[in-house]
């Protein structure tokens, strides 16, 4: 029996992701747009360990590698999956018995196994960059355990790449462990980087576990009041003080380390050293977290051009929908509906404040089965902490906060402060503006199709007028002039129901 709260189509898809450091299964619903995790694990194997020295995998690390893709193999065949990628980079690549352990692990997986390139992993790095981020411009840094790639993209378009022998393992072990001459080893590597120097002003995308550690230790020591890793933003000068102060610091020292696991630490203040010296290089005008590389990069080629093509926000909502909302089709209907009432009330929109307000129409309902005391506490926290792509931290608060006054009115006590900080005064005007909105949508509609898109809102004078057709005028009842009022307040006018 299918499970209805997963979505058809081509899937599951397996990725097995083999690098020089960790080792990860990820397995995704289906090959679409937004690309969900139906079961994700990783384990850090280390296979570049002593690499540079001896030029082979570590032993021990191959037989972990291949005990982890015993356990990935069986969750696989649990999982019925309908296609099973495997993927290695660095380290393989580069050892004298690569050979030899992709074919062990070819034997496990009962599938082909693909050895990338540096360009190849720099070229999906930047699909995965494309995959989550709306219009990216900039560089695309994948730090792993063996090496980095960086590359330009600049939105679906991808530049020349590079692939550089800084990866975390590599550079500890070239470095003797010491966090200065890693720092030079870094510098003289960087400084002859055509993409970097070619990107001044532009944005930095950081990939890789190590820097999403990073990041989540910078976020822990700010009390940022969001935990979502992607889209996270740090400021250059912000982040050559952060990792300065990671590789003059004992590790274990440092404030919320806790908060990285013990697998991890050691190679923090190494990775530190990569980020600074990048930064000191290509002079960014912002860094910016990625949580999608090279295996949603893989997905997103995989797909059609009109599936590429699509807004991964607007996907990703419109999925939510079909989920959870009474009824996808109303929620659509929203769209252009509350578009014509702010325009009536005077608030008007940039095309990416209009974007939002379309997600936000479209997530407008996924809070319906909570109890009424809670709706709106529950969808604020569902919106704020989903796994969207395609949407910076600001507009996710917008989101959270949109749904929140849709449920609970213009009341914002009970409502995050922290996630109030977030947004602009323009945004949270606007957020409030349609909460109110799609209040009397949802009461005068009962959330069922083919009532909302029938009525129009309109200013008539000091009045904000819904018109509603006479064969549907009963609807329009003392509840929805109570919306009303709310919604025409904002406007400094009256409200009124007229019946044409």
């Amino acid at each position: 029996m299918a499970a209805p709260g997963r979505l058809n189509g081509t899937g599951p898809v397996a990725i097995v992701d083999i690098g020089s450091n960790s080792v990860r299964l990820v397995v995704y619903e289906h090959l679409a747009r937004t690309a969900t995790p139906l079961f994700n694990e990783k384990e850090l194997c280390g296979l570049a360990r002593g690499l540079g020295e001896s030029g082979e995998l570590h032993e021990a690390a191959v037989e972990e590698t291949l005990m982890a893709l015993r356990r990935f193999a069986a969750i696989a065949e649990a999982l019925k999956v309908d296609s099973l990628h495997v993927l290695a980079t660095a380290a393989v690549r580069e050892a004298s018995n690569g050979a030899a352990f992709i074919a062990a692990v070819e034997r496990i997986v009962e599938s082909p196994a693909t050895v990338l390139s540096g360009r190849d992993e720099a070229r999906l790095s930047a699909l995965g960059v494309i995959s989550g981020f709306q219009h990216p411009d900039g560089v695309a840094g994948d730090l792993g355990g063996g090496s980095l790639e960086v590359i330009g993209v600049a939105n679906r378009s991808i530049g020349s790449g590079e692939t550089t022998a800084l990866g975390v393992i590599r550079l500890q072990e070239k470095a003797g462990g010491s966090t200065k001459k890693a720092s030079r080893v870094a510098s003289e590597v960087l400084s002859g980087s055509k993409v970097l120097a070619a990107s001044s002003g532009r944005t930095f995308y950081a990939i890789g576990g190590t820097w999403r550690s990073l990041a989540r230790l910078h976020m822990r020591q700010k009390g940022y009041p969001l935990h979502i890793m992607h889209h996270y933003e740090m400021a250059p000068d912000e982040v050559v003080d952060f990792c300065a102060m990671l590789t003059r610091r004992a590790i274990e020292s440092v404030d919320s380390i806790d908060a990285i696991s013990r697998v991890r630490r050691p190679f923090l203040p190494f990775g530190a050293v990569v980020l600074r010296e990048l930064v000191e290089v290509m002079q960014p005008d912002r860094i910016v977290m990625s949580a999608l590389g090279m295996r949603e990069g893989l997905l997103y080629d995989l797909l059609s051009d009109a599936e590429q093509a699509r807004d991964p926000l607007i996907a990703a909502c419109e999925e939510l929908a079909y989920l959870r909302s009474r009824s996808p089709e109303h929620v659509d209907e929203l769209v252009p509906w509350t578009g014509m009432v702010l325009e009536a009330i005077g608030l008007d929109e940039t095309p990416e404040e209009a974007r939002l307000r379309h997600a936000a129409c479209l997530l407008s309902d996924i809070g319906w089965r909570a109890h009424p005391e809670y709706r709106g506490l529950q969808s604020m926290d569902a919106v704020a902490n989903s796994a969207f792509v395609g949407v910076d931290h600001p507009g996710r608060a917008y989101l959270a906060l949109a749904t929140y006054y849709r449920h609970e009115g213009l009341i914002a006590e009970a409502s995050s402060p922290h996630i109030r900080e977030l947004v602009s005064t323009r945004l949270m005007e606007r957020a409030r503006a349609l909460g109110a909105a799609l209040r009397v949508a949802h009461v005068l509609s009962a959330a069922m199709p083919g009532i909302i898109n029938r009525t129009r809102v309109e200013r008539r004078g000091n009045f904000i007028a819904l018109v509603i057709p006479s064969d549907i005028a009963e609807l329009g009842g003392e509840r929805v002039v109570r919306r009303l009022s709310q919604l025409a307040k904002m406007a400094g006018r009256e409200p009124a129901v007229v019946v044409d």
